[in-house]
């Protein structure tokens, strides 16, 4: 089954060298374990971009969706056996990150 583990922050600034090395030894270790999936970083909400193309026009409206103090600012796709080994893999990778993470599956 595959997760998406979401990484939560308040502030748009970049992952400091020691966090992003910390980083890159955890996404080292999913290769190897065979859970890596995807990963990536986001930019900033200021350029993010919302298209609602619901009603008669589209709208297209600069900015973030929804105002916030925190937001994702990066994610994980993982392959796990089961929701325990993706929450365990999400704890290590909240280390990792030194941020919050949510854990939700595909469906």
């Amino acid at each position: 089954m595959q997760y998406l583990v979401s990484v939560i922050h308040d502030s748009d600034e970049l992952a400091p060298p020691e966090e992003m090395a910390a980083i890159d030894v955890f996404n080292d270790r999913l290769i190897a374990e065979g859970h890596w999936v995807f990963a990536g970083g986001l930019g900033s909400t200021s350029s993010a971009t919302v298209i609602d193309n619901r009603g008669g026009e589209a709208m297209i409206t600069d900015g973030p969706f929804l105002e916030s103090k925190e937001y994702i600012v990066g994610f994980w796709v993982m392959e796990a056996a089961d929701l325990d080994v993706a929450l365990k893999l999400a704890t290590e990778a909240s280390r990792a990150c030194n941020r919050k993470v949510e854990v939700r599956p595909f469906l």
